[in-house]
């Protein structure tokens, strides 16, 4: 993951690099891939997330340029005024979410997107193991597979995605998704 997040950064052309992550929890994967990077100044980050705990352990790790917002993150106007954003983190989402809502999700992605941008998710392989449904959605939303990632004796997948269309117009007040943790939605699911 966060060698993924060190890889778009350093693809990033000279100035600001706007980054927005979608339930950012304490934001360990932004925070520990730019930590010492050269570029780290350049960052300019939102993290969205709507625990009040994990956003306090997040703003006492930020470094200048990365605002913690405690709100819901499945509302774009959590966004507003952070992007369009060169880089965006679906990290711990759409494992905890339907697959009518992680289309959705990833219809709208291209309207937090900059021309280009790159995006980051994450998704266990658990029964149901929808990983490949959720490639093939990326793909049928405008943006290219660059990497898929299912490291040995882990549980999840790491996809990078960049998209190859024209950004779509930013609308505030687009439900993404409800998130319903894992627990809840596989339970839901008929047999």
């Amino acid at each position: 993951m966060q060698r993924n997040i060190r890889s778009t950064v350093d693809a990033c052309g000279p100035g600001p690099i706007r980054v927005v992550s979608i339930c950012a929890g304490q934001g360990r994967d932004l925070l520990g891939a730019i930590d010492g990077h050269p570029r780290r100044g350049d960052v300019r980050a939102r993290l969205v997330e709507l625990d009040a705990r994990n956003c306090d352990a997040a703003r006492a790790a930020a470094p200048t340029g990365v605002e913690v917002v405690a709100g819901d993150a499945s509302d774009t106007s959590a966004y507003l005024g952070a992007v369009p954003a060169e880089l965006v983190l679906a990290c711990g989402v759409f494992g905890n979410i339907s697959e009518d809502d992680i289309r959705r999700t990833i219809q709208t992605l291209p309207s937090l997107c900059a021309h280009g941008a790159t995006v980051i998710w994450t998704r266990h392989r658990r029964p149901p193991d929808r990983t490949d449904a959720v490639r093939q959605m990326f793909g049928e939303s405008g943006f290219d597979e660059v990497a898929f990632e299912s490291p040995e004796g882990l549980v999840f997948g790491v996809g990078v995605n960049r998209l190859t269309r024209s950004p779509a117009r930013f609308v505030p007040g687009v439900k993404m998704f409800d998130f319903v943790g894992y627990d809840n939605w596989i339970n839901d699911q008929p047999a």
